[in-house]
């Protein structure tokens, strides 16, 4: 414990610890930890936590430490040791050599979907998608992490593009187990009628109609720009229509008409 407690003021002092630091890490399931106590060499140990949460300690027997925080296994195992008069007055420090115990689900639009376990307490958001294969080239620039942090439900909503556009990354929080990543599918616009390419588009950051007519291929040569017809979701849920200016923004779910040339 007295090991950790330097080491959270030396990340204070770098300026790399932060509010979501996970400090009450529990542990769970394939955890490999790594125990000593001070003065005592030969209580030593590297011990992995078993599918119901025992590890096996000298002189001691069998453990559970499944479900404990770093601080309460340390406190169970010296007062274990105290009570067995193994040691009088025992300092444990435990320390996570490996984690696996605590795993992340990545969800979505990414290319390998799936549950990965956290390999260090200091995991963050962008790791976890790496591991998942990055955003396919269906997925938005949206990400939803849902959990929990402090035993209340959490959620958060980042926006990767901006992320790493405007070096935001106080929003690439550290993850936990438990925890859920999902990417939603991109924002899509529909075209069809006289256009050479019909169907379904990626809706870019600030795209106008212009834009997304360019994208589409332009009017054939019997379409033209002017009559355009624009469908649009309101909140309402009813679907309106409305001749949009070239400079209009296209949103999510638009859908695009070009019309045939009279002339």
């Amino acid at each position: 414990m007295f090991y950790r407690l330097l080491l959270l003021f030396a990340l204070l002092a770098c300026g790399e610890a932060s509010a979501d630091q996970p400090m009450d890490y529990r542990l769970g399931a394939g955890d490999s930890i790594h125990i000593s106590v001070f003065r005592n060499p030969n209580l030593t140990l590297d011990a992995r936590v078993s599918e119901s949460g025992i590890i096996t300690y000298p002189m001691l027997g069998e453990l559970a430490v499944g479900g404990l925080t770093l601080d309460e296994a340390e406190r169970k195992i010296a007062f274990a040791l105290k009570k067995a008069e193994v040691v009088q007055e025992p300092q444990v420090n435990i320390v996570l050599s490996q984690i696996i115990g605590n795993q992340v689900s990545v969800l979505g639009e990414v290319n390998h979907p799936g549950r990965f376990a956290l390999d260090t307490l200091n995991t963050r958001l962008s790791d976890m998608l790496a591991r998942a294969g990055g955003v396919s080239p269906t997925g938005g620039s949206v990400a939803i992490l849902v959990g929990k942090r402090q035993g209340k439900p959490y959620r958060k909503v980042i926006d990767l593009a901006k992320m790493f556009m405007d070096d935001n990354m106080g929003e690439n929080v550290l993850v936990q187990g438990g925890d859920n990543i999902y990417v939603d599918f991109a924002p899509a616009y529909y075209i069809y009628g006289e256009v050479n390419q019909p169907g379904s588009y990626r809706v870019r950051r600030g795209m106008t109609v212009m834009q997304a007519l360019a994208q589409g291929g332009g009017p054939t040569m019997r379409g033209t720009e002017k009559g355009m017809k624009l469908f649009r979701r309101g909140q309402s849920g009813d679907v309106v229509s409305f001749s949009p200016e070239l400079t209009d923004l296209v949103k999510d779910g638009d859908v695009l008409y070009v019309k045939e040339s009279l002339f």
